[in-house]
């Protein structure tokens, strides 16, 4: 059938496989069972251990956007093991995850992490490789009973807001100039060498001259 005046010729697709160009996920709540199955069955294989594996340092967020962000990084340093009397080589045998890379940049973070440290060395029920046996150092048999397996994350990372409380405007801080600042600091920047080029050529002028 021709089309009437100067319209579209008709050309519609009504064959096409669509089974072939979607994607189905029929399969969601079978996963879904599946992945939680694998979580109990990691579960009780690590038991007694924490399910969430081991103790993660609290680190800063890289470049200047993020580094107000505080989140878990991949291990301790040794400085922070050292301070806290924990060896690098019982540090895995305990669950505390170490990073030979990492290093210190800040006390702050060093600190905190120490602090990090020697809170869940008080709070670790260390078990002994035989039950019949026990070494120094390993819990008592008291402290095995009450012995319960940590599921979320250990020692999780609490959110610190700090607030700031309203004040009036000095006089002071009213008669500071912050956009004039800045400018002559980036001026005093730029401009830096050619001043003193210019100083030390007056100064060898000045020499000369009093020759």
């Amino acid at each position: 059938m021709a089309p009437k005046g100067n319209n579209m010729i008709p050309n519609a697709h009504f064959r096409k496989h669509w089974e072939m160009r979607i994607k189905t996920w029929f399969n969601q709540p079978a996963r879904k069972q599946r992945r939680r199955l694998a979580r109990v069955a990691k579960a009780s294989k690590v038991a007694p251990r924490p399910v969430s594996g081991f103790l993660r340092p609290a680190v800063r967020c890289v470049t200047q956007r993020y580094n107000r962000r505080v989140r878990l990084g991949r291990g301790f340093t040794l400085d922070e093991l050292k301070e806290a009397g924990i060896s690098k080589v019982d540090a895995r045998g305990v669950g505390i995850s170490v990073d030979y890379r990492r290093t210190n940049k800040s006390l702050e973070s060093q600190k905190s992490n120490i602090e990090r440290l020697k809170a869940y060395k008080a709070k670790l029920i260390l078990f002994p490789k035989k039950l019949a046996a026990p070494k120094k150092g390993d819990s008592s048999a008291e402290e095995l009973k009450v012995a319960a397996q940590l599921r979320g994350t250990v020692l999780p990372l609490a959110k610190i807001v700090h607030e700031q409380t309203a004040r009036a405007i000095t006089d002071a801080e009213k008669k500071v100039e912050v956009y004039r600042h800045l400018r002559r600091i980036r001026a005093d920047k730029k401009y830096a060498g050619k001043r003193e080029q210019k100083a030390k050529e007056a100064a060898d002028d000045g020499i000369g001259k009093a020759k």
